[in-house]
């Protein structure tokens, strides 16, 4: 969780910043990466699937609000977490 903490920083866009689009995402993130590993491991956990597929579904949608509102954080936040689009 450590190694989320310091990324949450990175992402802020002033000091105590939690709920910035930009926060959500890496946020988002780090947890569609943890839930992925979990289902490396454990194929039929059906339950931990479906919520990673809301999970994605929430991160596409902030994702398209922060392309559509402010295309400069858009493109940084695709290239700090390298995500594809």
């Amino acid at each position: 969780m450590s190694e989320a903490v310091t990324d949450i920083k990175e992402f802020q866009l002033h000091e105590g910043d939690t709920g910035s689009a930009d926060v959500q995402i890496a946020r988002l993130t780090w947890r569609i990466s943890e839930l992925t590993e979990h289902l490396s491991q454990h194929k039929k956990d059906f339950s931990s699937r479906r919520g990673l597929l809301m999970l994605v579904a929430q991160r596409r949608k902030l994702l398209d609000y922060l392309a559509k509102t402010d295309n400069e954080r858009y493109q940084k936040i695709l290239k700090a977490l390298k995500l594809r689009r």
